[in-house]
């Protein structure tokens, strides 16, 4: 399932490399040892998940549905236009940037906002791709990895701040 996740996205315009910078953006200035490598990995781990998995699923076959004339109206032009008071492509997102904990919350918020990377490059297409969900998606799968990598960080520094502690006891 995940090698066809990684297929749909790339034909939706988007690498696992350019998802990976994000969370590169994301993660570099809280993380002085962050490699791109270790960006990656973390990526992988999340589109591993089933739930993810399904998630992107549903969101690229709404873009593509959408783009086929397969969508009723008034829903179709909805997504479309990507109508700021739609929200259900970043409900299906936050589903996704909450699988490592609410930190994840707040890095969507920050990609959402601003729009940075593949994001951008999926925001200004204009013509017959719509692109209302995979952006979102993108977004919350950044979000998560970049949350994954913190929690893996902060367990570290628990890990050496026992261990300094004891061999001071």
């Amino acid at each position: 399932m995940k090698e066809l996740i990684v297929k749909r996205l790339e034909q939706r315009g988007v690498s696992i490399r350019e998802i990976a910078d994000l969370v590169y953006k994301l993660q570099s200035p809280y993380d002085d040892t962050i490699t791109m490598d270790k960006c990656i990995d973390s990526v992988d781990q999340v589109l591993n998940k089933r739930e993810v998995q399904y998630t992107l699923l549903t969101g690229i076959a709404l873009d593509k549905l959408t783009e086929q004339g397969a969508v009723e109206e008034p829903l179709a032009s909805i997504i479309e236009r990507d109508e700021p008071l739609y929200g259900v492509d970043e409900s299906l997102a936050l589903a996704i940037a909450n699988i490592y904990g609410t930190i994840g919350f707040t890095s969507f918020g920050y990609l959402d906002k601003n729009k940075i990377g593949v994001m951008k490059k999926l925001d200004t297409i204009k013509g017959e791709q719509v692109n209302t969900f995979i952006d979102d998606l993108v977004a919350g799968i950044a979000a998560a990895a970049a949350a994954r990598i913190a929690h893996q960080k902060r367990s570290e520094e628990e890990a050496e701040e026992e261990l300094t502690q004891k061999e001071v006891s």
